[in-house]
């Protein structure tokens, strides 16, 4: 186990109830609340008047900012941080899922800069200082109401870029599992498959190789998170199902999981990126189809990580180790298949002519996050493996 430091600032709320608390633990920080949510389930299911009841009460001047959409826009941050600057906001609250907390979070670091929040995402300019945010989440997938990532897509290039910073965390998010209750199967699952997906990506690229606390805690987020999804499928309504579920994401990607790995990589996000960039698909749609093919690609050199996946996740104890690796790979995209995600290019109607471009696409951040391994060619390679 390598040298590390684990240190998360975020206060959990969790549980029935507690969405009326998100008054006094926002206006702690300032009186003049950002309101961020999305395109308009939150609207629909009474959950927005519910915050702004316990923002009002709590004595908060509210400013609104609706319409954040899947995949987050830059022209669509841009605006959240001009009324962030008129209004003179001294406090974000963001109500939604994954996308509607990143924008909030580039919003929280726009509005106390003067030059275009995408040079952060760019690595020419560094985080200081940000406004600070509060969270009600109401889908489980990213753990971004936990941790200090955000991702933004840049309309005007088609670049879909993420990073973190420690300014990031939220102070509190308000975590009720009765929230997600309405959340169809579809985005349920693709939900699970980004959990799960989080896990993955340390799991396989982690620098040590002897982390047998991590080993187990990962292999049971993954388990726990196919077997939380199961039952919330089986009946939207369960709210112990849906808790499960969304405890394990918030887990998957709260710094924990990577604690003494050493350097880790995000490959799979870091091509899927281009998919929902150029295609706007759901997140965990397109991990889903990428997500089989790179770990064939990358099994085939190095088998040995993924035949302990297989026994373990899968109990699959039969075979070379070649073999296991291979079947523990299937086992997860017959998982992916139950579950109704797309497990191939071609299930999302992406062609093998689209492979350059999307490659290329990928190349760009790449860089960005230090992946020099990943060149056009390898990318291409991971990529016909997805078809």
């Amino acid at each position: 186990m390598q040298n590390f430091v684990f240190h998360n600032p975020t206060k959990i709320l969790f549980g029935k109830g507690k969405i009326a608390e998100i008054g006094e633990e926002t206006v702690q920080y300032g009186k003049k609340v950002l309101l961020v949510y999305g395109c308009g389930s939150v609207k629909k299911s009474g959950l927005l008047d519910k915050v702004k009841d316990s923002l009002t009460e709590a004595g908060a001047i509210i400013s609104e900012h609706g319409g954040v959409q899947s995949n987050p826009l830059l022209s669509h941050t841009h605006s959240g941080i001009a009324i962030a600057k008129k209004d003179k906001c001294n406090v974000v609250c963001a109500v939604g899922g994954g996308s509607v907390l990143d924008e909030a979070k580039a919003i929280c670091a726009g509005s106390l800069v003067d030059h275009d929040v995408w040079k952060f995402f760019t690595g020419k300019k560094s985080i200081k200082a940000t406004l600070p945010l509060t969270t009600v989440l109401t889908l489980a997938a990213s753990g971004s109401e936990m941790n200090s990532g955000m991702v933004i897509t840049n309309d005007s290039t088609t670049q879909k870029f993420g990073f973190g910073n420690k300014h990031l965390f939220p102070k509190t998010s308000i975590l009720d599992p009765s929230c997600t209750c309405s959340v169809p199967a579809d985005y349920t699952a693709y939900g699970a498959v980004d959990a799960i997906s989080h896990v993955l990506e340390f799991y396989f690229t982690r620098e040590d190789s002897c982390t047998p606390v991590q080993d187990r805690l990962m292999e049971g987020l993954v388990i726990n998170a196919m077997e939380s999804c199961d039952r919330v499928l089986k009946r939207a309504d369960d709210y112990q199902a849906r808790a499960d579920l969304m405890w394990t994401a918030t887990l998957a990607l709260n710094g924990l999981t990577a604690a003494g790995l050493g350097k880790v990589g995000f490959p799979m996000h870091m091509i899927e990126h281009s998919l929902s960039a150029f295609y706007n698909i759901a997140h965990g749609a397109g991990l889903s189809a990428i997500i089989p093919g790179w770990m064939k690609f990358r099994a085939a050199s190095q088998p040995q990580r993924f035949a302990q996946f297989a026994e373990r996740v899968f109990d699959i104890r039969n075979g070379s180790m070649q073999q296991k690796a291979a079947n523990g790979i299937e086992a997860l995209e017959s998982w992916f298949c139950r579950v109704k995600s797309p497990t191939t290019l071609t299930d999302l109607e992406i062609s093998a002519e689209e492979i350059p471009k999307i490659a290329d696409n990928a190349v760009a951040l790449a860089k960005v996050w230090r992946m020099r391994e990943y060149n056009q060619q390898i990318i291409e390679s991971v990529l016909i493996n997805c078809l």
